[in-house]
């Protein structure tokens, strides 16, 4: 059968620049920081004590007590922003099949806290072992597509996709072909993680991958800065409804882009440390530039992955420069990680609604914090350093890449 076009109807988000897509878009264009001092649990011991946290966050607004039990916070998160989207996308359900709607969701990690939490009370408890009956719904990755599905009736495909920090744009991409192939009609995807905590902190530390920038976490976050020394973790979700063209006309729906092509790889070299020439990198780019149907010089905009570690933002430079060619001297290119920190598994989501809001609004949003730029990276390469650049945005493409050798590219372009 032939292939089905894509477009994004819905959109939601909660993560550290915003509750909503209005505060995350406007924080965006501003160029805020969502670093600050850790408060979700003690961190006066740890080397990092700040990150990227959703900011007045209650659940008590969102869900009943009863909910609250059953749900680890990135399931929380998951549902506030598919719930978001779904408003957002405006069905009417009494016409809407949905045998036809799915949900394809990504995390990184899952319930990390939860598990954390059962097992310190396992370790401090009596003779008799107790655990929560929540327990392992509430940590395992796949149980927010699961409660999503539940809320919503969605009976169309149903599953988790992780591949570390590459979740979100993987799921984004079996979204894509889903209905591309007809699968599905509609899918919600995204991601969400809610990794700011004792084990997620103290494992990364023991990495050496968090920046220890204490004195000043706003600044911390600083792709291509030479002084740059680790990413901040953040936490959080962003949703896209997606939905085949002529359904989504069918029904009269607002169309923010169309999503046209997804690209995949794997590294093959070391379990966290990039390709040093970007290998793997560029392949991804370029089979989503191909899978799109366009040329290298189509693209207007880069989100890259840009996590400000001292290998990582290099590497992808070389591997951007080695996909456009001197195409990339027309090109902006930002990580709005300089601002979010890096959400793991959700990155890809919150990202892909930042080349959404550059296409929509003609506004790339700005890399910030990169003050002293590395010797090493090209200073003619248009950085989109401190302030947002009003511009035209036909095609943005963005990066994630994962432990374990994992890349995933989306592309979307203006409707």
């Amino acid at each position: 059968m032939a292939e089905r076009r894509v477009v994004v109807t819905g959109i939601g988000t909660i993560n550290p620049l915003g509750n909503n897509i209005e505060e995350y878009f406007a924080n965006l264009e501003k160029g805020v920081s969502g670093a600050a001092p850790i408060t979700h649990f003690d961190a006066e011991k740890f080397k990092t004590r700040f990150a990227c946290e959703v900011k007045n966050y209650d659940p008590n607004q969102y869900f009943d007590r009863k909910e609250v039990r059953k749900y680890d916070l990135f399931t929380q998160y998951a549902l506030i922003a598919a719930t978001q989207a779904v408003e957002d996308a405006a069905f009417d359900f009494d016409k809407l099949d949905k045998e036809q709607v799915g949900v394809i969701w990504a995390s990184g990690i899952g319930g990390l806290k939860s598990f954390f939490d059962e097992c310190l009370g396992y370790a401090e408890g009596g003779m008799t072992p107790r655990f929560s009956p929540f327990f392992i719904p509430r940590m395992i990755s796949d149980i927010a597509a699961g409660f999503i599905s539940m809320k919503y009736g969605f009976m169309g495909p149903n599953y988790c996709t992780v591949s570390a920090c590459a979740s979100s744009n993987h799921g984004l991409i079996a979204a894509l072909d889903a209905i591309r192939y007809g699968k599905a009609d509609v899918i919600v995807a995204g991601g969400s993680e809610a990794a700011v905590n004792e084990p997620s902190v103290g494992g990364f530390n023991s990495m050496q991958a968090l920046s220890t920038r204490n004195d000043d976490p706003r600044h911390a976050s600083r792709p291509f800065d030479k002084d740059r020394d680790g990413f901040v973790v953040g936490e959080g979700a962003g949703a896209l409804v997606l939905e085949e063209l002529e359904h989504a006309k069918a029904r009269g729906a607002k169309i923010y882009c169309e999503f046209i092509g997804g690209g995949e790889s794997a590294d093959a070299h070391h379990f966290t440390a990039p390709h040093p020439e970007g290998i793997g990198a560029m392949k991804s780019m370029r089979d989503a530039i191909k899978n799109g149907g366009i040329r290298p010089e189509d693209i207007d905009y880069v989100n890259v992955h840009g996590t400000s570690t001292p290998l990582g933002d290099i590497a992808e430079l070389k591997a951007v420069r080695g996909v456009l060619g001197d195409h990339i001297y027309n090109v902006n290119i930002s990580s709005t990680k300089s601002m979010t920190g890096h959400l793991l598994g959700a990155t890809g989501a919150v990202e892909a609604l930042a080349c959404i809001y550059a296409i929509t609004k003609g506004i790339v949003p700005p890399t910030i914090n990169c003050e002293n730029l590395d010797p090493e990276i090209d200073s003619k390469l248009n950085l989109t350093l401190d302030k947002p650049q009003h511009r035209e945005v036909k095609c943005a493409l963005s990066n994630t890449f994962g432990f374990g050798g994992h890349n995933a590219t989306v592309i979307f372009r203006k409707f």
